[in-house]
């Protein structure tokens, strides 16, 4: 079996998603490219310890970037190849830069939603009525939805690990309707001899009717049935991600903010108003899910009410 079919059917069989086959798939290519096509067992700590410093010394590559790339190569010697690669480790770091993340104000927010076209309307205020990210939201699915308690319950988020967050009660009805129109979408490809959708790990296996289900349909249809990259299958899968992003950036513009919202603004921006309006952080951490609080914590740095939340001097001569 040639390697880059022997990296993609480790990886499929450890469950992994399609994204991070394409990534590790595309930083195994970079790696055996720059060192001269040599076959990867050919190789070792000094070739990965080249190729992982000329990420951050000549392509100026961000931390995160290169920690991908260095988990791509771990995952290719110890779980495809099932070698020993030793001790890498003393390869130039790409420095990790302290920003803190774009918010919008709640007067923002108010402004830029009414110019969120319609098809992508309800997903923005999705992701900043519950804190979403952009893939969580295009892939939430009917059952994931419940009416009754007001949660979302978000599936295999970062970290592949589960969370609840709450159900805006404003969005309940729109949430309704969007669910009968994808019914009926549903519907008719069950009369065309379609209907089935992506299953994750195994459960197509345990439960081979539960693709054509409607509970396991996704609420975002993409406008078109297409192949899966893996299994060959026709079928119709979420929408894509770049339409949400590309309606946001017009958004954007047309209400003419000054700052350069993206779809994980929204949540960053849903973040920080349940500080300002009084929520405990804890509490914010769980809806969004993060590991740890000091990850929640940076959000408490970007609150309207100045850096640190200190009164400059200058109000209290001039405002006084």
């Amino acid at each position: 079996m040639r390697l880059m079919d022997q990296v993609r059917d480790t990886i499929r069989k450890k469950h992994y998603s399609i994204r991070t086959e394409q990534t590790y798939c595309e930083w195994v290519k970079r790696f055996i490219l720059f060192n001269g096509k040599r076959h990867p067992l050919e190789m070792g700590e000094k070739e990965i310890s080249n190729f992982l410093s000329h990420l951050a010394t000549d392509r100026n590559v961000a931390a995160s970037t290169q920690n991908q790339a260095l988990n791509a190569i771990v995952f290719l010697y110890k779980q495809v190849l099932k070698s020993d690669i030793g001790d890498f480790s003393q390869f130039e770091r790409a420095k990790t830069p302290s920003r803190l993340p774009v918010v919008l104000s709640k007067k923002e927010v108010a402004l830029i939603l009414p110019f969120v076209s319609d098809k992508y309307r309800l997903l923005v205020e999705l992701l900043y009525g519950c804190g979403l990210r952009l893939m969580e939201c295009i892939r939430l699915r009917v059952k994931d939805i419940d009416f009754d308690t007001n949660q979302v319950i978000v599936r295999h988020g970062k970290g592949r690990k589960d969370r609840v967050t709450m159900l805006p009660e404003s969005l309940k009805q729109k949430l309704q309707d969007r669910l009968i129109q994808t019914k009926i979408i549903h519907e008719q490809d069950l009369k065309n001899g379609f209907g089935e959708v992506y299953l994750p790990y195994a459960l197509n296996r345990k439960y081979p009717n539960a693709s054509r289900e409607w509970c396991w349909q996704y609420v975002f249809p993409s406008v078109k049935i297409s192949k899966d990259p893996r299994s060959g299958k026709r079928r119709r899968h979420h929408i894509y991600e770049t339409g949400l992003q590309r309606a946001v950036r017009q958004a954007s513009r047309r209400a003419n903010l000054t700052k350069p919202a993206s779809p994980h603004t929204f949540r960053h921006s849903f973040a920080t108003h349940l500080l300002e309006d009084g929520y405990d952080i804890r509490t914010v951490q769980e809806l969004l899910g993060h590991k740890d609080v000091s990850t929640t914590m940076i959000y408490t740095h970007v609150l309207n009410k100045g850096a640190m939340g200190v009164k400059s001097p200058l109000d209290n001569i001039l405002l006084n």
